[in-house]
């Protein structure tokens, strides 16, 4: 069962958003079993794939510019003032509404996204209606119309995504949380430094279970290695690498939210599988059969730990993966449900994904030159710390199981995704 797990695990770059078939393929990072991203302090990109050429040979996480929403702070002593909630800008009109409902009125977005959804789904059902009457329409009023439907589809799939981007900021207001701004130096410090930003980690581990936190953790620790817990010291990072772990990070939180529902379901029913239902020694056997000498342990290799914090220790890489009940049970889910809950079920989340990682990090300068090599000369390297490196995982992981949430919440009542 375990090494049917295994094998469902998709080796495709983090990068490489596809939405083709409504889909995007998730690179699971739990424990050994991982996908290797290349080194993030390197200035090498030959694993970057082709899926990120736009049409001027640039690579880029997507189509848009890095902009930000303005909203008007809470506070009474600084109200009137400015201040970034998220880094996308919203430019639909349901979009720029419901902006001005969180700045406003945030306990009523709730309703206006309901009232929203329904005059989607009514526009929706009036276009569908429209299209059987003009079904017998020949020539240039046949394409005319066919362009019209289109358009129409399309303004309404941007204002669906909206919904759902607006709906995931909202979430993270809710918990008090703020949202990481564009990525940029601090003009306070002299450094260079990009991590201005204060530590939520608290705020945001509480917005987990704690099984699934044990997943993060182990999570947090394939990336910065033995600097998990060094919050202070700097490192200078390509920011592209950082981008890439970053959506590969909100694609594994989307993934971990999905199974932990599940689990947290059969744990309540009391029906989860074998040693699951047992002390804590069963699971540190099961997750220790993982470690066992001869056994396939391709963590020892792990490019992000090696750029990030200089090599590991004396202990190796496999010491920081901890026992974990969600992990074991992840491992007993046969490879064809595991390979399902390992896809991003709509375009819609697959380009929220795109377009905020683009908004948070902006357009990598990189070009694919005539003989297919990557010309990385002017990629931009930014100055952050391990600390900064840490809160930007946990939100990026938090931003996947708030967009699973809200994909799901949506389609309940205006149905987009496809089964």
């Amino acid at each position: 069962m375990e090494s049917a797990a295994t094998a469902s695990v998709i080796h495709s770059s983090v990068a490489a958003f596809r939405p083709s078939n409504s889909v995007g393929r998730l690179p699971l990072l739990m424990g050994p079993k991982f996908l290797p991203l290349g080194p993030l302090g390197a200035k090498s990109h030959s694993s970057i794939k082709h899926q990120f050429l736009n049409s001027d040979g640039r690579l880029g996480f997507g189509r848009r510019r890095c902009l930000v929403v303005r909203a008007a702070s809470s506070s009474s002593d600084s109200l009137g003032s400015s201040a970034p909630i998220a880094p996308l800008q919203l430019e639909s009109p349901i979009g720029q509404f419901l902006s001005q409902m969180m700045i406003s009125h945030p306990h009523l977005v709730p309703t206006a996204v309901e009232q929203q959804l329904e005059q989607l789904q009514t526009a929706r059902d009036a276009e569908e209606k429209k299209e059987k009457e003009e079904a017998s329409a020949t020539g240039t009023d046949l394409v005319l119309y066919r362009r019209i439907a289109e358009v129409k589809a399309n303004e309404r799939k941007k204002a669906l995504e909206e919904i759902l981007y607006a709906l995931v900021v909202q979430k993270f207001m809710d918990a008090n949380v703020s949202l990481v701004p564009s990525i940029a130096p601090a003009a306070s410090d002299p450094s260079g430094r990009v991590d201005a930003w204060p530590s939520q980690d608290d705020k945001l581990e509480r917005l987990h279970s704690p099984e699934a936190y044990e997943m993060i953790q182990n999570h947090l620790s394939l990336i910065l290695g033995n600097r998990l817990d060094d919050s202070t010291s700097l490192a200078q990072i390509s920011k592209l690498k950082v981008g890439q772990v970053y959506a590969a990070s909100v694609m594994y939180g989307y993934f971990l939210k999905r199974v932990d529902q599940r689990f947290q379901l059969e744990k309540t029913m009391k029906i989860l599988p074998g040693s699951l239902g047992g002390e804590d020694s069963d699971i540190e056997k099961a997750v220790g059969e993982d470690k066992r000498p001869g056994g396939v342990d391709n963590s020892a290799s792990h490019p992000e730990v090696s750029s990030w914090s200089g090599g590991l220790g004396s202990g190796g890489f496999g010491n920081l993966i901890k026992p974990s009940r969600l992990r074991t049970y992840v491992m007993s889910v046969d490879g064809e449900t595991l390979q399902r809950y390992a896809t991003i079920r709509s375009r819609e989340a697959v380009s929220i994904i795109e377009k905020h990682t683009e908004a948070l990090f902006g357009r990598p300068d990189i070009v694919i030159t005539p003989q297919g090599t990557v010309n990385s000369s002017n990629d931009e390297h930014i100055k952050i710390s391990f600390g900064g490196l840490k809160r930007l995982v946990l939100e990026a992981v938090t931003f996947g199981s708030f967009l699973w949430d809200v994909e799901s919440y949506v389609d309940s009542r205006y149905h987009f995704v496809t089964n």
